[in-house]
């Protein structure tokens, strides 16, 4: 799925439109999709649905959708910011729509903005390019002060038992609940007053539940802190040919991609067939990230995992993992010494990948030196295996080819002697352009997480996720990373599947436990029925 500015997209829409799918078909394409999306969300029917419609094309995809919502059987208001005619307008007037222009917060609008189940945001699209002032200013003001005050509103009863809850398959009227205490928030295309290009937001913004947008995701809905207001981010097919964003080089990963490039399971296999990972990690500080590692490899899918770690934490390891194997190494001090690089080099060509650094801590460095002066075939670097790298100079001369590099941002700027400031005001540019440099698939974890390859590929991953923002949820992805090179992907594949899995999971374990409270762990179950929905 391409990734596009908002030039990109006009230039998109336009010779569409030169083609003969025409800014009309697009238009009602749009619109009845934002309908579409609605129905998905909840039963429209007798639903009261208010849009906020504005001046351009935004607001006529808005029109739109209000009628194919009216159609579905929802009671329509509209709100437009001005007075606007066309085919759109007479179409909700004759079916007796309800709509109102924009001269202040009148009588007729606060009722309808105090009992709507959902506000379609219509008014201002991919054309904002100032700050809002003027008409939208107080409108939008209107409908924020109408939504914060709903939204805090409490039950007249409360069962001290069970708060409140906003959702409403929870909400139960024995419990004296409100069915639903905030109205639905959709946005057209992203909320009003959303920079499409840069991800900057207007003070005003109205922020959204969920952003319908179309054809292609815009960079601002991938940016921060654009992307906070988007709510959930569905894009929507309105007829464009694909091949007029041939041209456009930025990527986001979707499961179709996915599905294309995950490794085959052929019924014949045995676990040779699906690789074998070796994983060079632990200390006496960090035990429970080759765990981690070792599981979600297996999980993903990889026929046989080693644990090489210091023989001090080996009885450890062995009573919390029963599938791995294990190749206890000489440790200093509970911290692999320099002496266990001969015995991992000797052992290298008897797997398919080797992950490197998962609690190996920074004490590591003398084993990390002697074993990049002979390490050869396919490596995963991790964690304090990347600390590491970032003392020696050139390191990356020193590295296998097309070895995966899994830094944060914190372990980017070790890497690179960037700011974190500089690494996050464009972290495609950033990983793409050290890729390249250094000759290695780099995987620069965070929110949207981006792999970028040598070859100046990138794709960035859809995922914002703060139930991945715990201990230990690194390891998984390493692990998970490692398994998909085990099974023969090359190593931009490897990574891009692997990290996708991962925040599939991750997405899994948000919606099922929440935002907060999430371990690792949680990661490890979640990786099979992800991996099995992709499939």
């Amino acid at each position: 799925m391409k990734l596009v500015t908002i030039d990109q997209m006009r230039r998109i829409e336009a010779a569409s439109d030169a083609q003969g799918h025409t800014y009309a078909q697009m238009m009602e394409r749009a619109g009845r999709a934002v309908a579409r999306v609605i129905q998905t969300r909840l039963d429209v029917r007798d639903k009261r649905i208010l849009v906020l419609v504005g001046p351009g094309n935004n607001g006529g995809d808005g029109l739109v959708a209000a009628r194919h919502l009216h159609d579905a059987g929802a009671a329509i208001r509209v709100s437009m910011l001005k007075p606007r005619e066309d085919e759109h307008v007479a179409a909700l007037l004759a079916c007796d729509v309800p709509t109102v222009g924009w001269a202040g917060p009148d009588d007729r609008l606060r009722p309808w903005l105090a009992d709507c189940d959902v506000i379609v945001d219509a008014l201002l699209g991919t054309g904002t390019a100032r700050p809002i002032s003027g008409d939208l200013a107080e409108l939008l003001i209107a409908v924020k002060q109408a939504v914060s005050a709903r939204r805090s509103a409490v039950p007249d009863l409360v069962d001290p038992a069970w708060p409140p809850s906003w959702r409403a398959e929870i909400a139960s009227s024995a419990y004296g609940l409100l069915a639903m205490t905030t109205p639905l928030i959709v946005a057209v295309d992203g909320p009003t007053g959303l920079n499409y290009d840069t991800g900057a937001i207007d003070p005003l913004t109205l922020p959204a539940d969920l952003s319908v947008t179309f054809a292609y995701p815009k960079i601002g809905h991938t940016r921060f802190p654009g992307a906070e207001v988007c709510g959930e981010l569905i894009v929507v097919d309105i007829g464009t040919d694909p091949q007029l964003a041939a041209n456009v080089d930025r990527e986001l990963a979707d499961p179709a991609l996915i599905r294309s490039l995950l490794p085959a399971r052929p019924r014949s296999a045995h676990k040779g067939t699906f690789g074998k990972v070796l994983i060079v990690s632990g200390s006496t500080l960090y035990t429970g990230a080759p765990i981690l590692a070792a599981e979600a490899a297996y999980r993903a899918g990889a026929g046989l995992v080693t644990l090489a770690t210091p023989r001090a934490i080996h009885s450890i390891m062995a009573s919390k993992i029963n599938e791995a194997t294990f190749l206890p190494l000489p440790d200093r001090d509970g911290v692999i010494s320099e002496e266990a690089a001969t015995i991992i080099l000797a052992k290298l060509a008897d797997y398919t990948v080797t992950l490197i650094g998962p609690g190996l801590t920074v004490g590591a460095r003398g084993f990390m030196e002697l074993l990049l002066d002979r390490a050869s075939g396919p490596l995963v670097l991790d964690a304090d295996a990347l600390n590491i790298l970032a003392q020696i100079d050139h390191w990356w001369t020193r590295v296998p080819p097309q070895a995966i590099l899994t830094p944060h941002p914190g372990e980017m700027a070790r890497l690179t002697q960037l700011s974190l400031k500089e690494i996050e005001a464009d972290r495609a540019r950033v990983a793409i352009g050290w890729a390249q440099q250094w000759g290695h698939v780099v995987v620069l974890k965070g929110a949207f997480t981006v792999i970028a390859a040598p070859d100046g590929r990138s794709i960035l991953l859809p995922f914002a996720n703060p139930a991945l923002a715990t201990a230990g949820s690194g390891d998984v992805l390493a692990g998970t990373i490692a398994a998909m090179r085990a099974q023969g992907l090359a190593a931009f594949e490897a990574a891009l599947c692997g990290a996708y899995l991962h925040g599939a999971a991750g997405e899994m374990a948000r919606r099922e436990i929440g935002a907060a409270g999430v371990l690792a762990g949680d990661l490890l179950t979640r990786l099979p029925p992800a991996l099995a929905a992709l499939a």
